[in-house]
């Protein structure tokens, strides 16, 4: 089967939206990178190492319980961006203003990071804090539908892994970045800038400000760099009338692009598994390995930079040898990873340490991959609908994870007969990488620009 540079590999498919255009300059590729620096405080902070650790914490209900109403918002927020992904994704394509609905879409998640300083600890404000985090939730992952239509204004057929990768490992070296700020600032001192104490949580609360006014700060290179392509003539379509151009545009990549189509459904799985490592590590590390709040933002910190240099580096390979392989390496590493983690859950710290730090090496390239394997086969001016097909296929399995890491804890208690079956969550987990990594194999790996060495799907 023959491969056009930066078109898809399957007969009669439109010109990937890569190849148009020439070289991109590379202040406009830091600025598209720097948002992802720039929102990452929500995905570190508020979602994996501090505040969903503070949430799941004594002060509001037993390990168990809380743990498990974490994954139920998940779980909610997940059915939520699935229904709204392809109204709203299609709804940038058509109009053009992707930047314009992006900005918005920051600033909610500013509001929503700012309003988490209200949530006490106090059981009766867990469903405060569940309620703020699931929305937030919502609003990264629309927000990420738009962030990502944008790459083909500043990535090449031949760059397009590297520019992928270097947009991610800037996330996670953002996310260290402020994560050891707030640490070393609010969280770690007795006494911190402005006074600020553990009195109350007011030293999570306040750092849930920190996120928001991080936030602000340095998206703003990205909206002065980058601007919408209009379409005065854009027809206008409600709810069921979006609904009904996603069939299309399904029919359309069954016809047209299977591959496509087929990466879609493989990706949904293998996302919602990666995402399930990142929300639920830091829960693990405290209520099954032992470690206490400032360690888990130690490994936090640890954590981000190797998942980030990691991203980066892997963004070169991709170029070489293609993504598909990419993330295969990546999954299979942690599946076994994984099941190491449930095997020796008895281990403590000593045993989290270096098995926790070695799932960072991969969660990121598989990412990365992914993002870089999509964007070779969108066509040109499709970029927001078929990124926003991508969020929404990978909603409606993002149930998956949460699901199963509350249902494997509930398995675990009923088998083992302890009070604290945390550490089964991981063998949930587990269940849907492995599956992820079953499905992606048969996929056809996406053509890369000419010049590159070609592999065999």
């Amino acid at each position: 089967m023959s491969e056009r540079p930066g078109g898809a590999s399957e007969a009669g498919a439109p010109q990937s939206a890569l190849a148009v255009g020439g070289g991109v300059p590379r202040p406009k590729v830091w600025a598209w990178a720097i948002w992802d620096w720039g929102t990452q405080p929500f995905q570190t902070v508020i979602t994996t190492f501090v505040f969903t650790v503070y949430l799941t914490g004594p002060a509001f209900g037993s390990t168990n319980f809380t743990s498990q109403a974490l994954s139920h918002a998940m779980t909610i927020a997940g059915i939520l961006v699935a229904l709204l992904a392809p109204v709203l994704g299609q709804n940038s394509d058509r109009t053009g203003r992707t930047v314009t609905h992006l900005r918005f879409l920051t600033y909610a998640l500013v509001a929503v990071s700012a309003a988490l300083f209200f949530v006490h600890p106090r059981p009766g404000d867990l469903w405060l804090g569940l309620a703020l985090v699931g929305l937030g939730s919502i609003i990264a992952e629309v927000a990420n539908v738009n962030y990502y239509a944008l790459i083909d204004e500043v990535a090449t057929p031949e760059n397009v892994g590297r520019v992928s990768g270097f947009g991610w490992g800037m996330g996670y070296l953002g996310g260290i970045v402020v994560l050891l700020a707030l640490y070393v600032g609010f969280i770690q001192p007795e006494v911190g800038l402005f006074g600020v104490t553990g009195a109350d949580g007011l030293d999570i609360r306040v750092s849930m400000v920190g996120c928001a006014v991080w936030t602000i700060l340095f998206t703003i290179p990205t909206f002065r760099a980058l601007r919408d392509r209009p379409r005065p003539s854009a027809p206008r379509a409600g709810v069921l009338e979006s609904y009904r151009l996603l069939g299309r545009s399904i029919a359309r990549l069954w016809r047209e692009q299977p591959n496509t189509l087929y990466f879609l459904g493989a990706s949904a799985l293998f996302r919602d598994g990666l995402a399930g490592v990142f929300t639920f590590g830091a829960v693990i590390a405290a209520g099954t390995f032992g470690f206490s709040s400032g360690q888990v933002i130690v490994f936090g910190a640890a954590a981000n930079v190797i998942a980030g240099l990691s991203t980066i580096a892997f963004g070169v390979l991709d170029d070489r040898i293609g993504p598909k392989r990419v993330i295969m390496i990546s999954l299979a590493a942690l599946v076994g990873l994984c099941v190491a983690l449930f095997v020796l859950h008895d281990g403590g710290p000593a045993v989290f340490w270096p098995l926790g730090l070695a799932l960072t090496l991969f969660v990121g390239p598989a990412q990365s991959a992914s993002r870089s394997f999509l964007a070779r086969l969108i066509p040109e001016g499709k970029s927001g609908e078929v990124f926003g097909l991508y969020a929404t296929t990978g909603r409606v399995a993002s149930a998956l994870s949460p699901a199963a890491f509350g249902l494997a804890i509930s398995l675990g208690a009923q088998v083992t007969g302890r009070e604290n079956t945390q550490y089964w969550g991981i063998l949930g987990i587990v269940a849907v990488l492995f599956a992820g990594l079953v499905v992606v194999a048969g996929v056809k790996d996406a053509p890369r620009a000419a010049g590159a060495e070609q592999q065999p799907a």
